[in-house]
C-alpha cells in the first residue's frame, strides 16, 4: 500500500490500453506544454509568452504590406514595437489597429452584400464605394482591380462572330444563325460607337450587356452626323460674318490696318445700317498719291449671303463680272464681286461728272469712299428730306437729267433707284447703293430702268410736284424709244426689244435664226425617211 503510493506519487504509471494501439481520424494532436504553478507565475516566462506573441504579430503586418498594391503605402512597421520592447501602450496601440481592420474589413463585406442584394440583375446598378473603410491597400482581393481594368478595356470589343455563307446564314437544323440576329446586330452596333465623335457622349457601358437595334443604332449615327456639323458651323455668324452694327475679326482687321497705316484716323461710329451694308463714320488720314478727303464713309458689306441670294440676276447678265460659277463661289468671294461692282460703277458715274460718293480704296468686302455731309452728319435722304415746293422741283429736273446721263454717257442703270437710295446735299442730289447698276447691254437693263422710272414718278408725284412725266414718257424720254402702250403690253414691247438687241449683240437676225433652224430641221427629217426607206428595201431584198 505504501509502495504503492510512494510510486504514484513518482510519476503517472503506464498501462497499456485494452484496445491496443490507437489513431485519431483528426491528425495528431499537439500534447500542451505542462507547467506546474511556479512557472505559471514566474514574470519571466510572461514576458518571453508576450514577445513571441508580438513578433508572429509583426511578421502578419509586414507579410500584408509585401503583397499589398502597386502605390506608395505608409510603413506599418513604424508602429510596431521592437522586439523584446517592454512597453505595453504601444502593444496596445498595435492591437486596437488590428481589431479595428477587422471590423472595417467586416462592414465593408456587409456593404458588399448588401450591394449585391439591391442591385441584382438590373442593368442599372448602384455602388457602395464610398462608403467603404478599408482602405485598397489593406484588402486581400488586391487583384481585383487589374481585372476589372482588363475587363473595362474590353468592353466594346467585337466577340466572334459566326462564319455566315453566301446565303446568310451559318449553322444546321434548330442551330441556324442568320447574318441578322438582333443579339448579334446589337452587340456589333455598340461596338461600332467607338467610331463617333469624341465630343458625342455615349455613356459607359462598364457592368451593361448592351444591345442596339439597327433602327436605334441609326438614328444616332444619324443625330451624330448633324451634331458634328453643327458644332463646325457653330462659329460662323459670330466669327465669319458681319452683324446688325458690329464686324467680324477679318473687318475688325482690315480697319485697324487702315488705321495703323494712315489712311484713316480712326472710325468713329455707324452712320446708317441696311439689308446689304454697314456704313461707318471715319476721320480721313493720309495717301502718298492722292488727297484723302477730312470726313471718309467706310461700307462693310455683310457676308451672310442672306440677302443676296437674289442679286445673281445683276451680275449673271453683266458682261463686266459674268461669272458661270456663281452659285459654287465663296461667299466672301461673291461679296467681293459685289464690292468691286459698285467701286466701278461710282468710279464711271464720277468720270461723268454726276453726283455720288467718290470711291478711294477697297479691301475684299470694305469700300472707303468720301462722306456725303458734314461733320459727320449725314446728309438726308430724299425721303426724310423736308424740301419746298421750289426744292422738290429742282430735285425732280435734276433726277431726271442725271437719269439720262447715266444711261447715255455712263451706260448704266440704277436698278435700285427711289427716294431712299437719293440723297440731298448742298441743293444737289446724290446718287448712292450703286453696287446693283447694270450695263445698258444687260438683257434685262430696260426693264430696271422702267422700274426706277415708275418709282421717281411715284415719288414726285405724291409730293405735289407738277408736270411730272409718267412712267412710261420718262422711259422714252430717257432711252430715246417711241414704245407705244400701258402696262404688260408696255413691258412685252420692251422684252422683244432686248431679245432683238440680244440677237444682234450675237452677230445675227431672229428672223434668220428661226428661218434657218426650221429649214435644218426639215432636211433633217427627210434624210431620215430616205435612209428608213433604204433599210426597208434591203430587209425585203434579204428575204426573198
Amino acid at each position: 500500500m505504501d509502495a504503492t503510493v510512494m510510486e504514484s506519487s513518482q510519476g503517472p504509471i503506464n498501462t497499456p490500453s485494452v484496445w491496443g494501439k490507437t489513431s485519431s481520424p483528426w491528425g495528431t494532436a499537439t500534447t500542451p506544454t505542462i507547467c506546474s504553478l511556479e512557472e505559471v507565475m514566474s514574470e519571466e516566462l510572461a514576458h518571453e509568452l508576450q514577445e513571441r506573441d508580438e513578433e508572429d504579430v509583426s511578421k502578419r503586418v509586414i507579410n500584408v504590406q509585401s503583397e499589398a498594391a502597386s502605390e506608395p503605402v505608409p510603413d506599418l512597421s513604424a508602429i510596431l514595437p521592437e522586439p523584446g520592447s517592454e512597453t505595453n501602450e504601444d502593444s496596445d496601440f498595435l492591437l486596437a489597429q488590428l481589431l479595428q481592420l477587422e471590423y472595417d474589413k467586416e462592414h465593408d463585406l456587409m456593404l458588399s452584400k448588401e450591394e449585391a442584394k439591391l442591385n441584382g440583375q438590373s442593368k442599372v446598378s448602384l455602388s457602395f464605394s464610398n462608403y467603404r473603410t478599408v482602405h485598397p491597400y489593406v484588402e486581400e482581393d488586391s487583384d481585383s482591380e487589374d481585372d476589372d481594368l482588363t475587363w473595362v478595356t474590353n468592353v466594346y470589343k467585337d466577340e466572334p462572330v459566326p462564319n455566315f455563307n453566301k446565303a446568310g446564314y451559318s449553322g444546321k437544323g434548330k442551330n441556324i444563325t442568320t447574318k441578322h440576329d438582333p443579339v448579334i446586330c446589337g452587340k456589333r452596333n455598340v461596338s461600332k460607337m467607338e467610331k463617333f465623335p469624341p465630343e458625342f457622349e455615349t455613356g459607359d457601358g462598364k457592368g451593361m450587356d448592351l444591345k442596339l437595334p439597327n433602327h436605334v443604332f441609326n438614328k444616332l449615327k444619324q443625330h451624330s452626323v448633324s451634331e458634328n456639323k453643327k458644332s463646325q458651323r457653330l462659329h460662323e455668324k459670330k466669327e465669319h460674318s458681319t452683324a446688325q452694327q458690329a464686324v467680324d475679326p477679318k473687318t475688325r482687321l482690315i480697319l485697324y490696318k487702315l488705321v495703323n497705316a494712315g489712311i484713316l484716323d480712326n472710325v468713329t461710329g455707324v452712320i446708317s445700317t441696311g439689308k446689304e451694308s454697314v456704313v461707318f463714320h471715319a476721320d480721313g488720314g493720309s495717301l502718298p498719291d492722292r488727297t484723302m478727303p477730312t470726313e471718309c464713309a467706310i461700307k462693310v458689306f455683310k457676308t451672310t449671303l442672306n440677302e443676296f441670294k437674289t442679286r445673281e440676276k445683276y451680275i449673271r447678265g453683266d458682261f463686266r463680272f459674268a461669272k458661270d460659277e456663281f452659285k459654287k463661289q465663296n461667299p466672301r468671294k461673291i461679296i467681293k464681286m459685289w464690292t468691286e461692282k459698285e467701286l466701278v460703277n461710282l468710279s464711271r458715274m464720277r468720270k461723268f461728272g454726276l453726283h455720288c460718293p467718290e470711291p478711294i480704296l477697297m479691301r475684299k468686302h470694305v469700300l472707303v469712299m468720301s462722306f456725303v455731309g458734314h461733320n459727320r452728319v449725314p446728309a438726308p435722304k430724299l425721303k426724310e428730306a423736308h424740301l419746298s415746293a421750289e426744292q422738290l422741283q429742282n430735285a425732280y429736273a435734276q433726277c431726271v437729267e442725271a437719269m439720262k446721263t447715266m444711261f447715255k454717257d455712263c451706260g448704266l442703270v440704277h436698278a435700285d433707284l427711289s427716294e431712299y437710295n437719293i440723297l440731298w446735299h448742298n441743293g444737289s442730289i446724290w446718287f448712292i447703293d450703286v453696287s446693283q447698276s447694270v450695263d445698258v447691254q444687260h438683257p434685262h437693263a430696260h426693264e430696271f430702268l422702267l422700274r426706277d422710272c415708275g418709282n421717281v414718278t411715284q415719288f414726285f408725284t405724291k409730293q405735289g410736284v407738277p408736270d411730272v412725266l409718267d412712267q412710261h414718257q420718262l422711259f422714252n424720254d430717257i432711252t430715246g424709244l417711241r414704245l407705244t402702250g400701258e402696262g404688260r403690253e408696255f413691258l412685252a414691247q420692251i422684252q422683244e426689244y432686248e431679245k432683238q438687241e440680244e440677237f444682234l449683240r450675237s452677230g445675227m437676225s431672229r428672223k434668220d435664226y428661226a428661218f434657218d433652224f426650221f429649214f435644218n430641221r426639215s432636211v433633217q427629217e427627210r434624210a431620215n425617211k430616205e435612209q428608213e426607206s433604204k433599210d426597208k428595201k434591203e430587209i425585203d431584198i434579204d428575204k426573198i
